[in-house]
């Protein structure tokens, strides 16, 4: 089954201001790269080429800058402009007509995923209606929480919960079939005027069709919506890029190592890139 992804990278940024007063949070560095080329990577791993980015009036020109149409990476990059944070859901209804009938793997522009991507793309693979992910963490208060039963069948989700039912926090990463543009027209707006993702989350567990995919040990989940966390995040990718020698979210080696281009492509793509660290490594990569 075709799979598109979108990356919501909207958003006003409050909690990373003044950083965000010119550009938006998914702009800003992680480490040695902006913050959109981490879910970007995340995306173009799992195999998904058409991708729609979902942001401001004010930041879509920026995206088109940086990234242009994805091209030189063998993948179409398309955007929308969304005049106003409506819910993560509202996503589904901007995307409609670029999700077509299509499943959708919609990820969070500020979610870091480090470690072998096997979670996803056997979610992508397997996937019957909706796929959550499940993520053990210390503080599931601090998150909305799914609990499930031996099977993944998701029992109950709660945002924030003072007495969490699971220790399992569910990441900004989901994948549903191309129902969830009707069933999120369907879902009533929040109090806060917004289309959240948790109540198209319960609209497929009322039918019987979401599943918990569960991110077990050896895979780094990043949130970088605050300064700690991104200063967090950025030490991270330094620490494993200058341990391993090996970049992490360089989109020009993905492109290459999934067949998106060719060689001849890889080599005149990076030939084009002005002389920096960044271009030494691509250089090095088919050295």
């Amino acid at each position: 089954m075709n799979t598109k992804g979108i990356i919501l990278a909207g958003g006003s940024g409050t909690r990373l201001y003044p950083m965000t007063a010119v550009f938006s949070k998914q702009l800003q560095a992680v480490y040695d790269k902006p913050m959109i080329y981490y879910p970007l990577a995340i995306l173009m791993l799992a195999g998904i080429k058409e991708i729609l980015i979902i942001s401001t009036p004010e930041d879509t020109p920026n995206y088109k800058k940086l990234l242009g149409d994805g091209s030189n990476w063998g993948i179409q990059l398309s955007y929308i402009v969304q005049k106003k944070p409506g819910g993560i859901a509202e996503a589904f209804i901007y995307g409609e007509e670029f999700i077509g009938k299509s499943q959708v793997c919609l990820i969070l522009g500020d979610n870091i995923f480090y470690g072998k991507l096997d979670f996803l793309r056997n979610a992508i693979e397997q996937n019957q209606g909706g796929t959550i992910f499940g993520y053990p963490v210390n503080n599931p208060s601090a998150y909305g929480v799914v609990e499930f039963d031996a099977d993944g069948n998701v029992l109950s989700i709660e945002e924030k919960p003072k007495s969490p039912k699971s220790k399992y926090a569910i990441p900004g990463l989901y994948v549903f079939s191309k129902d969830v543009i009707k069933l999120t027209k369907n879902i009533q707006r929040s109090p806060r005027g917004e289309l959240e993702i948790t109540d198209v989350q319960l609209e497929y567990n009322k039918r019987g069709k979401l599943k918990v995919e569960l991110i077990g040990r050896g895979i780094a989940w990043l949130d970088t919506g605050t300064p700690e966390s991104l200063m967090e995040a950025s030490t991270f990718i330094h620490a494993i890029e200058k341990r391993q020698g090996h970049k992490i979210a360089c989109l020009e080696e993905i492109a290459l190592e999934m067949g998106f281009i060719s060689l001849r492509k890889y080599i005149d793509t990076v030939n084009e890139l002005p002389n920096c660290s960044y271009k030494e490594y691509c250089l090095s990569v088919v050295k």
